[in-house]
């Protein structure tokens, strides 16, 4: 039987130095020293977080935390002593990091730890900037409103032999910065203000509809019924309605969905109103996108009423 490995849920610190390879072909003794007396302070500022370094390859260096929370706290304090002593080197000589953190299952073996929670944090840690720190939305969703940071999202981020993309976000040190959320919040914003005019202009049309339903019962008798001759199937002896398809005038593709959704809620609605008769949508399809005239349509789709928005 294969061997039953220990998993557990933690949280993933990685740090990469930016232009090792540079450094080391230009002055290898002075960038081992570096690098090794870096290492030794991210190594304190990890205990001091309640981590613990689990590796550290060349000028890679791994380490777990179990909470988000000291995790990014630590990254934080990271960069801002490195940012620190690199004012005391100069520009050519200094060395910067990137720091890339996960939340995620891994397997733990031998105090080693491997898995997609591993990969994840490592392929943050790639899009990060140079003395910067990159959070993947698990991360994130825990510390959002635990520290004075804020943070910027980056959109989804694929990784290799993983199939589904991490959304990443940056995280923004500065002071003035703490409280923001920069991008997927104002996303977020801009779709629900068009879910509400959405729902609106649908609560209007049904409405309208209602109120026109009303006029045709008190005035049907004045109404001159379609000549049923000219049809290829007779009409049903009660009101019919076809609601053609929405046209998407925005030139936002995002508006398609809830332009389909404006067209499913009002043919719905209008069927559930008493003695009348609602064409399927799988019929009134076939205009999307084409140009007609109502009367061609209403010989068509043989309607008393027709519902359009373009």
């Amino acid at each position: 039987m294969p061997k039953d490995f220990k998993r557990k849920l933690t949280a993933i610190l990685s740090a990469d130095a930016v232009g090792y390879s540079r450094l080391m072909a230009k002055d290898e003794t002075a960038t081992v020293k570096t690098i090794s007396g870096y290492r030794e302070i991210m190594a304190s500022l990890i205990i001091q977080h309640r981590g613990r370094v689990v590796d550290s390859p060349g000028d890679n260096l791994l380490a777990e935390f179990s909470s988000v929370v000291d995790a990014v706290q630590c990254a934080v304090a990271v960069q801002n002593e490195i940012q620190t002593r690199n004012a005391e080197v100069a520009e050519n000589r200094r060395m910067n990091f990137r720091i890339g953190i996960n939340l995620g299952d891994v397997i733990d073996e031998d105090d080693r730890i491997y898995g997609d929670g591993v990969n994840v944090a490592a392929r943050l840690e790639a899009i990060a900037d140079p003395g910067g720190v990159c959070v993947s939305k698990t991360a994130f969703d825990q510390i959002e409103s635990k520290l004075p940071l804020g943070y910027e999202y980056l959109g989804q981020q694929s990784v290799k032999n993983i199939p589904k993309p991490v959304d990443a976000y940056r995280v923004l040190m500065k002071p003035d910065a703490a409280g923001k959320v920069i991008g997927e919040k104002r996303f977020i914003g801009r779709i629900s203000r068009r879910a509400a005019l959405a729902a609106f202009l649908i609560l209007f049309m049904v409405a309208g509809g209602m109120i026109g339903w009303n006029i045709y019962l008190h005035q049907s008798k004045n109404i001159e019924p379609a000549s049923v001759e000219k049809m290829a199937f007779p009409l049903p002896d009660k009101p019919s309605f076809a609601v053609l398809p929405f046209t998407n005038i925005s030139n936002d593709p995002e508006m398609d969905y809830f332009i389909s959704g404006f067209n499913d809620t009002l043919i719905t609605s209008l069927s559930k109103m008493p003695g009348t008769f609602v064409i399927a949508r799988s019929s009134t399809d076939v205009y999307k996108k084409r140009s007609f005239t109502i009367e061609w349509t209403h010989k068509r789709k043989n309607s008393h009423y027709i519902s359009m928005i373009r």
